[in-house]
């Protein structure tokens, strides 16, 4: 699974602990989901989808490979 949590995380100029904070989770968690070593879970992608105010597929992208 592809992900954009980095690079919108960037345009709002938060650090991985900065959000970690914002969410309830670590720093680890997020730098996880953004190295694409962890794949979050619903909620999880609900709570970025509502801080950054887009939806889920804005910040997730299935592979080819998830597809199957």
């Amino acid at each position: 699974m592809k992900n954009r949590l980095k690079v919108e995380r960037a345009i709002l100029n938060l650090t991985q602990e900065e959000l970690a904070e914002k969410i309830g989770v670590s720093r680890q968690t997020i730098n996880s989901i953004e190295t694409n070593r962890f794949v979050p879970s619903t909620v999880l992608a609900l709570k970025l989808s509502r801080l950054f105010g887009k939806s889920v597929n804005d910040f997730f992208e299935l592979d080819d490979d998830d597809e199957k």
